[in-house]
């Protein structure tokens, strides 16, 4: 489970990016006051336009950011005082691959298998279920600095979660990939879910938060502007699909 109550973060501005921004402040909010909860066996979409604060929230989630204000728990642990325990309990799935070119996926996802003491035996079968969930064995043996855009995405998905989290975090998980891929992706989902793990995603892609989310944040200008079921989003809908619905919600606020 993720708990967020009164989430804040400030980010301090140099002299150059208050230029940018043609202000005089010190600081400037990405995130102001956002509180939600995603529950274990359920998909819970983080939906916002580019600047949102989606990213930022999900690297807060992930302990790569402190918060500015504001409590995180994950698993029943406080992410400011147990972070490293949280980082063995999540998988955290970003758009950079920052892969390393010269190994093998199969040697790499084995390397972070041993960071997170993942016995052989153990690492063997979940290799080889990732490996026939994503359609890797053509290449599971061949230098990652060869593979396709593809390929490197469904490598970062066997990184992600070869040590088996509770918690996984997808950060606009098919973003420029394929169709084929993006299918991979959205069927690993599914098997998060049908886990009892708990699963947050950001995307904007309105048709896989129809697809997969049973819950859904909408977020703008670092704002909460709608937290509820899916189900409940959908029964308040006064435009003609999800996508319009989305676009009169951020312009309306």
């Amino acid at each position: 489970m993720i708990q967020v109550s009164e989430l804040r973060k400030e980010f301090k501005l140099n002299k150059k990016q208050r230029q940018e921004l043609q202000t005089k402040e010190k600081t400037t909010t990405a995130v102001n006051h956002i509180s939600f909860k995603c529950e274990p066996g359920r998909v819970f979409s983080l939906l916002g336009p580019n600047g949102a604060g989606k990213t930022t929230i999900l690297r807060m989630l992930a302990t790569i950011f402190a918060p500015t204000k504001g409590e995180i728990t994950i698993c029943n642990l406080n992410a400011k005082t147990n972070a490293a325990e949280i980082r063995n309990k999540i998988g955290f799935l970003t758009g950079s691959t920052g892969l390393y070119s010269r190994l093998t996926p199969h040697e790499l996802i084995q390397y972070f298998a041993a960071l997170y003491k993942v016995p052989n035996n153990i690492f063997n079968k979940r290799a080889e279920n990732l490996y026939s969930l994503l359609d890797m064995h053509d290449f599971k043996h061949k230098r990652i600095g060869k593979l396709s855009t593809g390929m490197k995405q469904k490598v970062s998905i066997c990184r992600t979660m070869i040590h088996d989290p509770e918690v996984v975090i997808f950060d606009e998980p098919t973003s420029g990939l394929d169709v084929i891929t993006a299918e991979n992706i959205i069927a690993l989902i599914r098997d998060c879910k049908s886990q009892g793990k708990t699963v947050i995603f950001s995307s904007h892609i309105m048709s896989e938060v129809d697809l997969l989310c049973d819950d859904i944040a909408i977020i703008h200008k670092g704002m909460l502007l709608f937290n509820d079921t899916m189900d409940s989003f959908r029964k308040q809908m006064t435009s003609k699909n999800l996508t319009a619905e989305f676009i009169q919600i951020i312009e309306n606020s």
